[in-house]
């Protein structure tokens, strides 16, 4: 209660008169972190795959119900063996830059996507190859049936974005600069300051489809002529600035300051997004400490989600729920097979097995984004374990862009390489095992802490390949005991995270990502 204080004080304190409208269909954005990359292939930032649905389409997307449509698509037609699917593209296409949509940058836009994608990944083996028909129409050959394609192409949790070919070409590895796309928004370039500020423009060569919209599929109209972020990384500042009218939405406003959003008359807090925001603490296996399962088990011993849930999200009735396993609670394949480890909630007993395993006093570094208030209050929970169990903790306070950046380093510690590190994740993406990130284990192509594991590789594999949901459950359950094994990372709870915006501010509909499209602004 006395920070929650504190915050309303300062948001108080730093009270000013609301700047004019100025160009009404203008949104002024608080986003939930800082851009630092453009590429939604090359990272799986959330803030990257936001601004990506502003510039990018899709072929295909998934509507409120799960259930994949057309999009970019007019449709696809399966050959009766299964062995055959192909695109056609819906009519008047075309890239910011003016060049026609062709097929040709769909095949080389799936094949990059593709290289990253842990749900392609896993269906790659079934694709012979794709073929450019003519300027619309495109080919997957099958080596076998897999009615799966289309949920890959069109998932919500790492979306086949298309591209022009040339930039498409790009390699999987390196990222993008170039952020011409087809997407209702154009990005303005000229006015991107990593760490301050990123602009769109309404496209107005964009044709949405015709069909209402529909969770992420039908029409994705351009309502505003701009959007505009502002980093903002003080909260009390973006209290206030919502409070004054300066800003319009907050994408992710801090749990300690929603009652004082909510006093205020001009201001709606709503949950926009569908489902809980899943935590998980995530370590480097790569390098030692944390090359050893057992000190990665030993660690986990000594967790109690509670502590982390009430570090973001306070004792708000309904605000959080612990969820012991690794699939998301509430889930079909929701299960706690093996999760024993994660239900001990012991220092005594992780001090203990530290010491079993052979802890030798290695450096551990965590890294904790000092900007983002989420996700760095389950660092310092973490922070707090490792000190209390004795280990030889070096925290790293940065912020969350170069966070993003410093991850994908394979060096160790003492080269600026990294052993813990924290994130989140929407429920929707730990559904399933084809797009489950943290859950892939194929060592130097898997997320950020390369775990290899070929059990869970197979189980995966194997749950592709289930005919019944009890067989897939079954899959599920193994898949969930390996994981607790193998503690490539430690599940921390969900909580639910609300947006806030100006009650001037229509049409943000709720969804499985934050999008702003069919959003306007009186």
């Amino acid at each position: 209660m006395q920070r929650r204080h504190l915050l309303a004080a300062a948001a108080a304190g730093f009270a000013a008169p609301a700047l004019a409208q100025g160009a009404a269909r203008v949104l002024r954005v608080v986003p939930q972190s800082n851009l630092t990359s453009l590429d939604p292939v090359w990272t799986t930032a959330v803030v990257t795959r936001n601004h990506a649905f502003m510039v990018y389409d899709q072929l295909c997307a998934q509507d409120a119900k799960g259930e994949i449509r057309p999009q970019m698509a007019e449709g696809w037609v399966t050959e009766p063996d299964g062995l055959a699917v192909t695109f056609t593209l819906r009519e008047g296409l075309r890239f910011h830059d003016g060049e026609r949509v062709t097929a040709r940058d769909c095949v080389a836009s799936i094949n990059r996507w593709a290289r990253r994608d842990p749900f392609m990944q896993v269906l790659q083996p079934n694709v012979a190859e794709i073929q450019v028909l003519d300027d619309r129409r495109f080919r997957f050959r099958l080596r076998k049936p897999t009615p799966l394609l289309t949920m890959a192409l069109g998932q919500t949790q790492f979306p086949c974005f298309i591209m022009p070919e040339r930039i498409a070409q790009t390699d999987a590895f390196q990222q993008i600069r170039d952020p011409i796309g087809s997407g209702p928004f154009r990005f303005l370039p000229g006015e991107w300051n990593p760490g301050q500020r990123a602009a769109w423009a309404k496209f107005d060569g964009y044709v949405p489809r015709q069909e209402p919209v529909d969770g992420l599929a039908g029409g994705r109209a351009p309502r505003l002529d701009q959007v505009e972020w502002t980093v903002i990384s003080d909260p009390a500042t973006a209290a206030n600035a919502m409070t004054t009218g300066e800003q319009d939405y907050w994408e992710y406003p801090l749990h300690d300051l929603l009652p004082l959003l909510k006093r205020n008359r001009q201001v709606v807090v709503e949950q926009r997004l569908l489902d809980g925001t899943y935590g998980i603490c995530r370590f480097n296996t790569l390098h030692p400490p944390f090359d050893n399962p057992a000190i990665r088990r030993a660690v986990a011993m000594a967790v109690d989600q509670r502590d982390y849930l009430r570090a973001v999200a306070g004792n708000e009735p309904g605000g959080w729920e612990a969820c012991e396993g690794v699939f998301t609670c509430g889930t079909p394949l929701a299960n706690e097979a093996g999760s024993e480890v994660l239900k001990t909630h012991s220092l005594d007993r992780a001090k203990a097995a530290l010491a079993e395993a052979g802890y030798k006093g290695e450096k551990v570094v965590l890294i904790a984004p000092g900007d983002y208030p989420q996700i760095n209050a389950l660092s310092l929970v973490t922070a707090d374990i490792l000190r209390r169990l004795g280990m030889n903790l070096e925290l790293v306070s940065t912020d969350w862009g170069t966070l993003v950046q410093r991850r994908a380093s394979k060096e160790p510690v003492e080269r600026g390489g990294w052993s813990i590190i924290h994130t989140t994740s929407s429920g929707q993406s730990l559904t399933l095992p084809v797009y489950h990130l943290f859950l892939r284990a194929n060592g130097p192509q898997a997320w950020f802490g390369w775990p290899d594991d070929p059990e869970i590789e197979r189980l995966r594999g194997a749950w592709v390949e289930a005919t019944d949901p009890a067989e897939g459950r079954r899959v599920a359950e193994a898949l969930n005991h390996r994981a607790m094994e193998v503690m490539a990372y430690i599940p921390l709870g969900f909580y639910w995270q609300p947006s806030a915006w100006r009650r001037n501010v229509t049409g943000a509909f709720r969804a499985p990502a934050t999008v702003f499209w069919n959003m306007s602004k009186t």
